[in-house]
């Protein structure tokens, strides 16, 4: 028996703290209930709710909401070298991790404390301090909508881009996404310390062979210095994209300001958005409830009764304010509705 809530407010479970309601609302624990839903109505009446932590809630959604809440971890394949685990889309990313760290598990240390649920990690291609999730992903499983069927997509099939893959783009709406593999490392495990101030950080520690744990402790206190907890101050950890930028737009911008870049193999430039949002002296800024965190300033945060769209005006407004001072156009990270 499907339990249907009517006029159900969202607001818990969405990270920004938005409080718009949902015109019906269905959590499944099971694949057969999401099937089940699936079945009974059209792809067109359903809105697919995961952890909540990528997307920025501008209205009622007047359509049936599905929150995908399947749990289970299990390991699937496993050698001297490698383990391969099969989670369910409504594991807590964050507490997977852990789950990966307290089983010496090695590849996702780096993504610690990311809010989210591993069913939505790959729509993003989720990443942080020099990892992303396809370095580690194997297959993910997902329903189509219209025609029912459990289709499963490698790598290659995922199309993953920078913060991006066929079920932000070309698949948009057309899956949902069941389960997520992993190929971890048990042993000689390939970490990642050059990227952010890991390295800094180990080195103030005086740890000289650090273990994935010591990496993700790192991480953790790293994040934790910078970003707000959604469960105290609303918000969806990065709100925009760090743009990447031409050869010869970075020779004009690097003649007139000091840049933090990361030069890439193609001959681009990626500039840390935070940078370019507090160059323009906007850390802290506040509108009403919606404001740019004081000490990142790559994170929107809703002081309590900032709507969808005070958020919404106050990244529009940044926008603005980035363009008229460096021509980069920044792309919103997060999904807007």
């Amino acid at each position: 028996m499907i339990n249907i809530k009517k006029d159900f407010s969202l607001k818990t479970l969405n990270t920004f703290g938005i409080d718009v309601k949902a015109k019906q609302f269905i959590s499944v624990t099971k694949q057969d209930e999401l099937l089940e839903i699936l079945r009974r109505f059209y792809a067109s009446e359903l809105f697919i709710l995961g952890g909540g932590s990528n997307m920025l809630l501008t209205k009622d959604i007047n359509k049936t909401v599905v929150h995908v809440n399947l749990k289970g971890i299990e390991t699937v394949q496993e050698d001297e070298n490698h383990i391969w685990l099969n989670v369910q889309a409504g594991e807590n990313w964050h507490e997977f991790v852990l789950y990966c760290i307290e089983n010496n598990y090695g590849g996702l240390e780096n993504l610690s404390l990311i809010p989210g649920n591993v069913g939505t990690s790959p729509i993003q291609n989720i990443g942080a301090y020099g990892v992303e999730l396809k370095d580690n992903f194997e297959f993910c499983e997902a329903i189509n909508v219209q025609t029912l069927n459990t289709v499963k997509f490698n790598k290659a099939d995922c199309e993953f881009g920078y913060r991006q893959s066929v079920f932000k783009n070309k698949y948009k709406s057309q899956f949902i996404i069941t389960n997520v593999c992993f190929k971890l490392t048990k042993r000689k495990h390939n970490l990642h310390l050059d990227y952010g101030a890991i390295k800094t950080v180990l080195d103030q520690k005086n740890i000289q062979n650090p273990s994935i744990k010591d990496i993700s402790d790192v991480v953790i206190d790293i994040r934790s210095s910078k970003l707000p907890n959604p469960k105290e101050l609303g918000n969806s950890g990065s709100f925009f994209k760090n743009p990447i930028i031409s050869a010869q737009h970075f020779e004009q911008l690097q003649q007139k300001f000091d840049l933090k870049y990361y030069p890439l193999a193609s001959g681009d430039y990626k500039i840390p958005a935070g940078w370019l949002i507090d160059q323009c002296q906007l850390k802290g800024y506040r509108q009403g409830d919606a404001a740019v965190h004081k000490q990142q300033a790559l994170v929107l945060v809703n002081h309590g009764n900032a709507s969808g769209h005070d958020i919404l005006n106050l990244a529009k407004y940044i926008q603005a304010q980035v363009f008229n001072t460096f021509n980069i156009k920044l792309e919103p990270e997060v999904n807007i509705y």
